[in-house]
């Protein structure tokens, strides 16, 4: 096997839960068909996740840092402990600080004997290709909608509606499913959808008041509090995507099995109808600009403010489209 695979995929598809079938394989002191047995000691310990020989490597705020790389170089300097090897995981690879990827590619160049690595990343674009170059690769695809439905339905008992909106939601993450279900994302969304409506009908300023409150401006400097705010404004952004995809979705075709959130039928149609495509074209790319904005210059405020501005002209201007289209006619 490799020393080094690079596991490519959306979060939430199973490139985590498959390294740690692969150490708990590797490990077995009884493998069964290519498999873990179950009940051996090592087995058992990577299943309770008691395995001394299994680290997890993730972001500490924002990114993963370069002591966290030089911890695992000190790590590799010794023996496995339990097991044949040591099985290092590290989440979102992509968020790997140029001095942490360099210090990493030297770890990955010459690994000790009895050490495997899972990087697990969204984009190898992302990372420096000569960690790329060294890794074996394993894409991950998106899982059907239908198949997360049918799960939620089956194991979480949801009714069919609510299952099929988080699946779509979901966009082909089963993990993302899971999550939006323990934190009623259902219920954040109906407030995300109001807001967005408030923030089109309040004046500038009160709009933008409104909006802010999801940026955490006043927010404490530490790093749960950055994880909260990245979550609600991420959140945000995803729900008013979804609400213009839906509403281009009923411009173009009238489909509602095409919809997203098809439990919000008769408000997108009647929504839809207030908007030339055109600027349903226009408001979809402005949440999708300030998404890719966040995420580069992480100034939430200034992308927010350009976000409502931006929607609220599209708004008014397909309003007026609209109504200027009815008196011709």
């Amino acid at each position: 096997m490799p020393h080094a695979y690079l596991f490519v995929g959306i979060p939430g598809v199973g490139k985590t839960t498959t390294a740690i079938a692969l150490a708990r394989t590797i490990n077995c002191q009884h493998p069964v068909n290519g498999e873990g047995c179950g009940q051996c000691r090592c087995c058992r310990q990577v299943q309770s996740g008691n395995f001394p020989d299994l680290e997890i490597i993730e972001a500490e705020g924002r990114n993963i840092k370069i002591e966290q790389i030089r911890q695992l170089d000190r790590t590799f300097s010794f023996k496995p402990l339990s097991g044949r090897y040591r099985v290092t995981v590290v989440r979102q690879a992509e968020t790997m600080t140029l001095e942490a990827a360099n210090a990493f590619l030297k770890t990955l160049e010459e690994p000790p004997p009895g050490n495997m690595l899972f990087l697990n990343v969204a984009e190898p674009l992302d990372l420096l290709p000569t960690i790329v170059s060294r890794c074996q690769k394993v894409a991950f695809r998106p899982i059907p909608a239908t198949l997360i439905q049918g799960w939620l339905m089956e194991k979480a008992g949801l009714a069919e509606d609510k299952a099929s909106v988080l699946a779509k939601l979901s966009d082909g993450s089963l993990g993302k499913a899971l999550e939006m279900l323990e934190k009623d994302f259902l219920i954040k969304r109906e407030d995300y959808l109001a807001s967005l409506e408030a923030l089109l009908k309040q004046s500038p300023d009160e709009a933008l008041d409104l909006a802010l409150q999801y940026t955490g401006k006043d927010k404490k400097k530490d790093t749960d509090a950055e994880k909260r705010v990245d979550s609600a404004v991420t959140e945000l952004l995803s729900i008013w995507k979804t609400w213009y995809r839906d509403l281009l979705v009923m411009k173009t075709t009238g489909r509602d099995d095409l919809l997203i959130n098809g439990d919000f039928l008769s408000e997108l149609k009647n929504r839809s109808e207030a908007f030339s495509i055109d600027n349903l074209v226009d408001s979809f790319l402005v949440i999708d600009q300030a998404e890719r904005e966040y995420w580069q210059a992480r100034n939430a405020d200034l992308m927010i403010e350009n976000t409502v501005l931006g929607l609220r002209r599209y708004s008014k201007e397909g309003r007026r489209s609209s109504v200027e289209t009815a008196s011709q006619g």
